[in-house]
């Protein structure tokens, strides 16, 4: 699923190698990532994680266009657990887009956690529910579910803490 947290990493979690350990040269970070996950501890959070990063893989670290990682060209295709391809952001919008109930859960639950000041709970989601109905009858705009946030019992009744 889309929204499901990675479980914590193991403790013994070994740092990211990021020069090759034959040649001594910088990784890209796609070579870095696949050396990392080739420990079975590893790959099970990172097959979920990696592929979206690898989407956006041509951005740096401050947003701007690179067409290489240091002498590499990069590649920004990616593989979702499920099989599914996607080559770069243009690709991965088309994989979201294409499981729509999904992405719009995901979106609200997430909208309605930074609403809400916690993570959503197994009693919230009625609420989210709720939340993709509003949206669903605005045509899942950014602002319909923003309305449905806003309108939801657990934004409703939240307690708001007392800054110290």
């Amino acid at each position: 699923m889309l929204s499901a947290a990675p479980p914590p990493p193991p403790a013994d979690v070994p740092a990211l190698k990021t020069e090759g350990h034959d040649t001594g040269k910088p990784l890209t970070m796609r070579d870095a990532m696949i050396q990392h996950r080739a420990n079975p501890a590893c790959a099970g959070c990172h097959s979920r994680m990696d592929p979206i990063g690898f989407a956006m893989e041509n951005f740096d670290a401050v947003g701007r266009w690179r067409d290489r990682d240091g002498d590499s060209p990069i590649d920004a295709s990616g593989v979702f657990p499920s099989g599914e391809k996607f080559d770069g952001v243009a690709g991965l919008k088309t994989a979201l887009l294409s499981h729509p109930e999904e992405f719009v859960s995901t979106v609200s639950e997430k909208l309605l956690m930074y609403a809400i000041g916690r993570n959503v709970q197994y009693f919230d989601e009625p609420a989210v529910r709720a939340i993709m109905k509003e949206g669903a009858r605005g045509n899942n705009t950014f602002a319909s579910l923003v309305m449905g946030v806003v309108q939801s019992v657990p934004f409703q009744m939240r307690e708001v803490q007392a800054a110290k």
